[in-house]
């Protein structure tokens, strides 16, 4: 007699637990089963984001028609971009961002880039790892600097620069 009272109360516990978890979403607020809403940020600025981000997905899975996704994105990129533009620093504002820029502007300065592919992630690079075209430099036969890009053979001594 005792076994069946506890298989009752465990029957009748585990019934209230799957109701309690059915009801939550009608008295909580709660996102529905499959769809999730985009998190904002403490000021709610990138909600149009995470908003074009989510019909990115739901065309990449067949969910959005063509002329949908182009609607949605057409509107949803407007809002990103007024929610940027609002909370941009004024020029000049910033003199960390103006350090960063600066500190970008130098590291690229020091890599050279292919007029094809661009920036080369090796600093001594004198060919481009992927198209295989000189990038602008020295000679290695005989030191002068080449700026044209792609060029072939080096104009003072007649070298071959590229492959």
């Amino acid at each position: 007699m005792s076994a069946a009272i506890i298989a009752l109360a465990v029957g009748t516990l585990l019934a209230i637990g799957a109701l309690a978890f059915v009801l939550y979403p009608l008295f909580f607020d709660a996102p529905s089963a499959g769809h999730t809403r985009p998190r904002s940020s403490a000021n709610g600025d990138d909600l149009a984001v995470a908003a074009l981000r989510e019909i990115e997905f739901d065309r990449a899975t067949g969910k959005l028609s063509d002329a949908d996704y182009t609607q949605l994105k057409a509107a949803y990129t407007r809002q990103a971009l007024a929610d940027m533009r609002r909370t941009a620093p004024a020029a000049g504002a910033s003199a960390e961002h103006d350090e960063l820029e600066a500190v970008i502007r130098a590291y690229r300065a020091e890599r050279p880039a292919c007029p094809q592919c661009g920036p080369r992630p090796e600093p001594d690079a004198a060919f481009c790892s992927t198209c295989g075209r000189y990038l602008p430099g020295s000679c290695e036969q005989c030191g002068r600097r080449v700026e044209e890009t792609g060029a072939r053979f080096c104009a003072a001594c007649g070298h071959r620069l590229a492959a």
